[in-house]
């Protein structure tokens, strides 16, 4: 349909969920009959939850995600053996555990990213008070995250070109659906932009990063292998757009904050932002044909004359850095275009 931004949702295919689940169950499975055979306990389960927890598609993060893990489980086993050791079950010692542990989990965690497992491990220690099952659970999670680091990425390992591209077509699919957001309310009158457009919100501009760092891994671990045809510059398309639009939403989120301060803006609102609907469409509508690796020079054209025609229309400096973002993103497809990619 003209003027509409189309793109197609990225979901999973079925044989990369049955990858992910065998190679969850079978790490899973595995450390728990390896405690089972060594005698931990009769029922090891903490064996069994680094692979839920920590395996990821990226089975390269396991390590990192391994450690901190690790590190939460030794600090709630030694929070909650100290703190039972010297005071008895009651709701006093109760209260003293989970102040402790959510003190463990904020300083062993990352900013925005608390490590957990210390207040789920001393809370799990403190209701199960029998002799010998902090050492067990300690014992047990070692065993599963030594299973989940070292047999995990051999099993089934994501092919990085493939994670590169699939990432790629997740960035068209969310910038498609933001612009088009974007596009409709401006459009209709509405307000130039939502507290939160999309449910992934600002990671979304990270996204191309991520994908160009799966790109250069497999650049590296397979030398013998080349990549899909154009896949490098349209991640690099991906890199700078995400530069360029993050700006332009960035700048949108702050004229709706001056529009909701000015109550006059609901009986008049501006008219530049209504202008320029046109104009996100069309850039939108390159975009995703540029990162689909299809044509795009004559939207790209259509684009630059109703830049053209807002700059015109609305010369003045606020309206300028309005447009800015927009225009740097014309200016990333001319040179991915130029470039022959």
């Amino acid at each position: 349909m003209p003027g509409t931004v189309v793109f197609r949702p990225h979901f999973p295919s079925a044989g990369a969920r049955l990858r992910s689940g065998a190679r969850l169950v079978i790490c899973a499975a595995v450390p728990w009959y390896l405690c089972l055979w060594w005698g931990t306990s009769t029922a090891p389960v903490p064996a069994a939850l680094p692979a839920v927890l920590i395996l990821r598609e990226d089975v390269y993060t396991a390590p990192r995600l391994a450690w901190e893990r690790l590190m939460g489980v030794f600090v709630g086993v030694l929070l909650s053996t100290l703190l039972l050791d010297r005071l008895p079950p009651s709701s006093l010692s109760f209260l003293a555990v989970l102040v402790c542990g959510c003190a463990g989990m904020y300083l062993l965690g990352r900013p925005g990213s608390p490590n957990q497992q210390v207040l789920v491990t001393a809370l799990m220690i403190y209701a199960t008070a029998l002799p010998g099952y902090p050492l067990a659970r300690l014992a047990e999670t070692l065993v599963g995250i030594a299973v989940v680091v070292l047999l995990g990425p051999l099993l089934w390992p994501p092919d990085p070109y493939r994670s590169a591209a699939e990432g790629l077509d997740a960035y068209r699919a969310g910038v498609g659906r933001l612009l088009d957001g974007v596009a409709g309310r401006l459009a209709r009158g509405g307000p130039p932009a939502a507290p939160d457009p999309l449910p992934e919100g600002a990671r979304l501009w990270l996204r191309p990063q991520a994908c160009r760092a799966a790109f250069d891994r497999a650049a590296r671990r397979r030398r013998t292998r080349r990549p899909p045809d154009g896949l490098d510059g349209r991640l690099v398309l991906a890199a700078r757009s995400a530069v360029t639009l993050q700006c332009f939403t960035q700048e949108l989120q702050e004229r709706a904050r001056g529009l909701s301060a000015d109550p006059s803006a609901a009986t008049a609102p501006d008219p530049a932002l209504r202008a320029i609907a046109p104009l996100v469409r069309s850039t939108a509508l390159a975009l995703d044909a540029a990162l689909r690796g299809d044509g795009f020079a004559a939207e790209l054209d259509r684009a630059r004359g109703l830049d053209l025609t807002h700059r015109a229309a609305h010369p003045t400096r606020h309206d300028a850095v309005l447009r800015a973002g927009l225009h740097l993103t014309h200016e990333a497809l001319s040179d991915h275009l130029a470039a022959g990619r």
